[in-house]
């Protein structure tokens, strides 16, 4: 900025193509996803601009199709993090020194690589590796993270911008410097997006960053450490690391230039990690950021005046999309009893209309959950559901494991509102349904507020606007993302800042100016123009 202050104006949303049958979208797409299928790729870690294999390989396959393999990654270990945490170190104060502007072109030209070049490519790499239908892909691996990278660039513009007002003979100025030492980015299976914003987000501000992707998401997150690298990101800015969890947290929080944590996953793991980082806090340089967004219990609530086509939709969609593996996915619904009979046989239909297999039959509207792992926890709580007398199975239920890890968008209807499938999270196409009195609204409210101890989303769905106003009001802690009349997942960058409070994390707002805050230390700067020569002030002076 030494000789211009450059604009970055808020961007406009990444459109969404629709991929219809014939478009020139769906045919390349097609031919990736042959591309992709007809190699076994080979996936090095990424540290200091490096590529770094070990040879301890583990095979990736498409959850909906296990027997195929997609590649290997190179498994790393603790001298691995380690390596990983010297070359954030090294590259800092280079990145540091970058103008803002060059930093910031690093960033909107991977955007623009991913919105044209490599979209099909990282797209394809997400429905492969995470079992996405083409929409789920399109929303999340291309629009959400292009508007991430792109809305971000516009944000951080925004805050260096913002600067103190001066009185005269003075000049007041702030500077947002990164956070010391290094930031680690944990992130999940679920989102690609996710998997791009939270190690881009901290280097953006100029921090340097060590990356532990999920196992289950590594075919995405190389694709895009690719980009990152084709769009000019020096060596160390990111490194790409495939290490076990204890490990990291082992080396990383017991280091004394950890600066901070961005992380999504388990609230469990981060609960864990915050434990030990206060444990630590004696030998770390500053009070490291923690910033986290974990569990979910989403509700959708149908008040007596909804319109029943309205909540059917809302669940179809918000609890079985992706297979309910989203942090925000509806997995409790309470419908007043005066719906209960036509929501119900609306619901049943639905599900059985949906169709389900590989990714590459765009017709699926339903794939395979993550894993082996998921596939058996999922499945528990089905099987202890039909069995169980204060529960009914409404449709679904069926679980096969031998193509992929399938198993059919389950409804069950719970008889007591504290059931097990009512206060747990599944993380899996289970919805689960209470039938409350048409007329017991408001202590339906306090029911809402109060089973779960989530705070991620939920969605009330009324026509009568004084159910919805009682509805904000009364829930106003139960949710960081409250949706009227909608699904309660969906957002958008920029549009919904995304978030939640309680046991569902920081709540520090992905895709707002919010979450940047996070990764800058201001400095104030004063420069006196004609400084006192003498201590003595006017009031000391005699009569």
């Amino acid at each position: 900025m030494s000789i211009g202050t450059f604009s970055y104006p808020l961007p406009a949303n990444e459109p969404v193509y629709a991929y219809a049958p014939g478009s020139p979208e769906r045919k390349r797409l097609k031919e990736v996803l042959a591309e992709l299928k007809s190699s076994v790729i080979d996936v090095p870690m990424y540290i200091g601009g490096k590529e770094v294999r070990t040879n301890k390989k583990v095979a990736m396959h498409p959850p909906h199709e296990i027997k195929h393999t997609l590649g290997y990654f190179h498994a790393g270990e603790q001298k691995h993090v380690e390596q990983a945490i010297e070359a954030a170190l090294a590259a800092k104060d280079g990145w540091v020194a970058m103008s803002w502007a060059n930093r910031a072109n690093i960033f909107l030209k991977a955007a623009d690589l991913l919105a044209t070049k490599y979209r099909p490519w990282l797209n394809g790499c997400t429905m492969l590796g995470q079992s996405k239908n083409v929409f789920q892909a399109e929303i999340d691996a291309a629009c959400e993270l292009i508007d991430f990278l792109r809305f971000n660039v516009h944000f951080l513009s925004e805050i260096y911008k913002q600067q103190p007002t001066s009185s005269p003979g003075m000049h007041n100025r702030m500077e947002y410097r990164p956070l010391e030492g290094f930031v680690l980015a944990i992130t999940p299976f679920n989102f690609t997006a996710i998997g791009g914003n939270l190690p881009t987000s901290a280097a953006m501000c100029g921090n340097t960053v060590v990356w532990k992707p999920a196992n289950t998401q590594v075919y995405a997150a190389q694709m895009f450490m690719r980009i990152m690298q084709e769009a000019g990101l020096p060596g160390g800015v990111i490194n790409l690391i495939y290490v076990e969890g204890p490990t990291i947290g082992r080396v990383c929080f017991n280091h004394k230039d950890f600066g901070g944590v961005h992380f999504t996953g388990s609230t469990g793991v981060f609960n864990n990690m915050w434990e030990t980082i206060g444990k630590n806090m004696a030998m770390y340089k500053s009070y490291p950021r923690i910033v986290g967004e974990t569990g979910g219990k989403d509700f959708v609530l149908a008040h007596k005046s909804a319109n029943p086509d309205v909540v059917v939709t809302a669940i179809l969609r918000g609890a079985f999309e992706f297979q309910g593996q989203k942090c925000s996915a509806a997995s409790r619904a309470y419908i007043p009893s005066n719906l209960a009979e036509e929501v119900k046989k609306k619901l049943i239909a639905g599900v059985k209309s949906f169709k389900m297999g590989t990714v590459e039959n765009f017709s699926n509207f339903i794939n395979a959950v993550i894993d082996e792992k998921s596939f058996d926890n999922i499945k528990r709580y089905i099987d202890n559901a039909k069995k169980d007398e204060k529960a009914e199975i409404w449709v679904g239920g069926r679980c096969d494991k031998k193509e992929g890890y399938f198993i059919q968008p389950t409804i069950i209807e719970a008889k007591s509102p504290k059931y097990v499938t009512m206060c747990e999270e599944i993380f899996g196409p289970v919805m689960t349904v209470y039938i409350y009195p048409a007329n017991s609204f408001e202590k339906t409210l306090d029911l809402v507020d109060s089973t779960s101890p989530y705070a991620l989303t939920g969605a009330v769905i009324a026509q009568d606007r004084a159910a919805v106003e009682l509805a904000t009001d009364k829930l106003r802690h139960a949710a960081g993302n409250f949706y009227i009349n909608d699904k309660p997942t969906g957002a958008v960058v920029g549009q919904q800042p995304f978030g939640g409070a309680r046991a569902s994390g920081t709540n520090d707002k992905a895709g707002s100016i919010l979450n940047l805050y996070r990764w800058l230390s201001a400095r104030t700067i004063k420069e006196t123009f004609n400084p006192p020569m003498d201590y003595k002030y006017p009031f000391l002076e005699e009569e």
